[in-house]
């Protein structure tokens, strides 16, 4: 006997398995019908390896859209058509640039939108273009390959090679054997200098103590000088003042004794011409009489008498 199946249940599973089938593909798919989307083009001159439709496009690194189509330029077959859906209010301005960025080492490519100054009017489609056209740039995968291609160019390579020569016959003749000596040695010189500090780690740390110490003791003694200097200051302007007026007073002194010796010069002309002659023969004939007083003193010191009785009369020598 076969069983029943439930027919109702079976159309309820398999709908409900299709709507979150289309769920998911729409949720992988990142796309947002609810949105509202501006249309842009742009020409990339290089291999756009790892791009496919819907990838994403970015604005700085915000995802801003997606890629909407990928095909030949049919004008020029050098380039790659993208076609690309952006959020609507997205700043794309005239100077915003399309640069090709391979994520990792997955091998996934995205468009990143750079540029836009804030000045820059925005993007209007010209004359004979369906949508707006942005302007491309080079990836860095491209510019790497050019860089290198410019490099191994033929003459480039021979050049390249010739530079590796002579560098290497340069390093030779640098590291000969006396040099390898000499930078042996250097290297020894610096471990003895290295193992020299090492060992005098301590004092080392001691002195550079004792210069923080200095340096605070100096830090101190300068703002000591920069409290007392202005006091000091004062001092020397107080004494230059007091010197000043001394100077002056001096100077009128000066000049008042100098108009006194003016005013007395016809007398001390008098006294040098008339009073200090007399004076000198008065100063003569008192050195007489002092030479008198004393040998009329020495005479009254030997004979008294003589000052009553007068001076006693020699005797007389036999035959006199």
């Amino acid at each position: 006997m076969e069983p029943k199946v439930n027919y109702i249940l079976v159309g309820s599973f398999v709908a409900f398995l299709g709507a979150a089938v289309l769920a998911g593909i729409l949720w992988l798919g990142k796309t947002d019908y609810r949105g509202s989307y501006d249309r842009y083009e742009a020409y990339m001159k290089e291999s756009v390896a790892g791009l496919s439709v819907n990838s994403t496009v970015k604005y700085r690194g915000v995802d801003v859209g997606r890629i909407k189509t990928i095909d030949l330029n049919p004008n020029n077959p050098e380039e790659v058509l993208l076609t690309m859906d952006i959020m609507h209010g997205t700043p794309i301005k005239t100077d915003t640039i399309a640069v090709l960025e391979t994520q990792g080492l997955t091998g996934l490519a995205t468009i990143n939108l750079t540029g836009g100054s804030r000045d820059a009017p925005p993007l209007q489609a010209q004359e004979g273009q369906a949508y707006p056209v942005i302007k491309t740039g080079p990836s860095l995968f491209f510019r790497l390959d050019e860089a290198v291609s410019r490099l191994l160019s033929e003459e480039r390579l021979s050049q390249l090679l010739l530079d590796l020569d002579t560098a290497a016959k340069g390093a030779a003749k640098v590291l000969d054997e006396d040099n390898r000596a000499m930078l042996k040695q250097t290297i020894k010189d610096l471990s003895d200098v290295a193992k020299t500090i090492a060992a005098h780690k301590t004092q080392i740390e001691q002195s550079l103590n004792g210069a923080a110490r200095s340096a605070d003791n100096l830090v101190k003694l300068t703002a000591s000088l920069n409290a007392e200097v202005p006091t000091l200051l004062a001092g020397i302007n107080k004494s230059v003042a007091a010197l000043g007026t001394a100077t002056d007073e001096l100077a009128r002194t000066s000049k008042t004794v100098g108009a006194a010796f003016n005013e007395a010069r016809p007398e001390l002309q008098q006294f040098t011409q008339r009073t200090l002659p007399e004076v000198g023969l008065l100063v003569t004939e008192l050195r007489q009489l002092t030479g008198t007083l004393s040998r009329v003193a020495r005479e009254l010191e030997r004979e008294p008498s003589s000052l009553v009785f007068g001076r006693k009369t020699p005797s007389r020598g036999p035959g006199e």
